[in-house]
């Protein structure tokens, strides 16, 4: 398995530990703990996406393709 390949599943594997981690909607929730889960969530998500887009560029074109012919 190459490097970028790698490095993918472990910051997926980050996205998916974090957002399993999410605080519970409930009456009771706390904000802070909602607003520290939903930082951490985000940023994870954020750092996949750009990841993926600099490193696959052309699988990221053909999601985008695929995306398109549904909403239309």
């Amino acid at each position: 398995m190459d490097k970028k390949v790698k490095q993918c599943i472990e910051m997926l594997r980050q996205l998916v530990s974090d957002v399993q981690g999410a605080p519970y909607p409930g009456e009771d929730i706390n904000k802070e703990l909602y607003s520290i889960w939903y930082e951490h969530a985000q940023s994870a998500a954020v750092a996949c996406f750009e990841y993926l887009d600099e490193n696959f560029p052309e699988e990221s074109k053909e999601v985008s393709k695929k995306f398109d012919k549904l909403f239309k």
